[in-house]
């Protein structure tokens, strides 16, 4: 038994640690001089074939053909949905819609992980996580827009770009439950490496034909040295070590729902990164948003142990009551 499967915080720390690694990938980009489609195919061509490489290393994980043998549609067709399309998707909506927009509509990942549980292992929604939840949503949107919500709200000439963001973080969603079964199955080392690698050449080709950017190896030719390794870490760093952190950790944890929910706190990791490597300021607005969306993690983390202690105090509570019993005199 892996050891995130029998201590379920090393799940949720190998979780937090796969967020700062989607926090982190914007910054690291930016020393790349890459963005865009380009740099989701490289990030994933690159970043899954290290998790090919990784997993042959490993005796345990070795054999990638088997899992292809059993269920290569199941494999496929989630890579194609997870990876291939949800950062289709993803592109797409920044043609429509601002980039506070899309930030903040892919960060209700945790609530379609949510729903897909729901609709597909009928795990149902508490009220708790439901509040917790919009109380994280609505710092998210405050924090990335500043306070000005009518940057969010947009216009009409928004609504498909909307409409594509919600649709990536459904992807995404959706494939982090669905890949659950098969990684209770081959590992999360074996099929975070299949659907990273398979999405990653499906994602090649749609990019290829939609964004007519066809990307090869001559491009890495032409790149400074700096730039070259700032691609390597969003590679091996951003993709190959937190991507398969995250996966495995979200297949590991208790609860897929609560553990999704640490996926709030990525826009609050990359703005005290913004304070720390740009250093930019931190506005009023932005310190109360983070208090928010911190509290609203912290709250869905701790309802397990105040559950745990109300039943103890209930349990207790309802010894006391109960008269002992006295011993017959026969």
């Amino acid at each position: 038994m892996s050891l995130w499967k029998k201590y379920s915080w090393i799940a949720y720390a190998a979780v937090f640690v796969g967020v700062l690694g989607h926090a982190s990938t914007e910054f690291v980009a930016v020393l790349s001089g890459v963005s865009g489609p380009e740099l989701s195919v490289w990030r994933f061509l690159l970043g899954g074939l290290g998790l090919i490489v990784v997993a042959l290393m490993l005796p345990g994980s070795r054999n990638l053909i088997a899992p292809l043998r059993c269920d290569c549609i199941k494999i496929v067709g989630l890579s194609l949905l997870g990876v291939t399309g949800g950062y289709l998707l993803f592109h797409w909506s920044l043609d429509f819609a601002s980039v506070a927009q899309v930030a903040t509509l892919v960060t209700t990942v945790p609530i379609f992980v949510a729903l897909t549980n729901l609709f597909v292992n009928k795990q149902p929604i508490t009220t708790a996580k439901i509040a917790s939840g919009l109380c994280a949503l609505i710092g998210i949107s405050l924090l990335i827009t500043d306070g000005y919500l009518a940057k969010l709200a947009g216009s009409t000439d928004n609504l498909i770009g909307i409409m594509l963001a919600l649709g990536c973080a459904a992807a995404v969603a959706a494939y982090s439950v669905m890949v659950k079964p098969l990684i209770c199955k081959y590992g999360a080392l074996r099929m975070s490496a299949l659907t990273m690698f398979i999405g990653s050449l499906g994602l090649w080709i749609v990019v290829g034909v939609f964004f007519d950017v066809w990307i090869s190896t001559a491009r890495l030719e032409t790149m400074p040295a700096g730039a070259l390794a700032a691609l390597m870490v969003i590679a091996l760093w951003n993709t190959t070590i937190t991507q398969f952190l995250w996966i495995g950790g979200l297949s590991a944890v208790p609860d897929i729902t609560r553990g999704s929910y640490l996926f709030f706190l990525k826009p609050v990791i990359a703005a005290l990164l913004a304070i720390v490597v740009l250093k930019q300021t931190l506005t009023a607005i932005q310190l109360f948003a983070i208090l928010v969306i911190t509290a609203s993690v912290a709250f869905e983390a701790l309802i397990p142990h105040l559950k745990q202690k109300k039943t103890a105090l209930d349990d207790a509570t309802a010894n006391q009551s109960c008269p002992a019993t006295i011993p017959s005199d026969r």
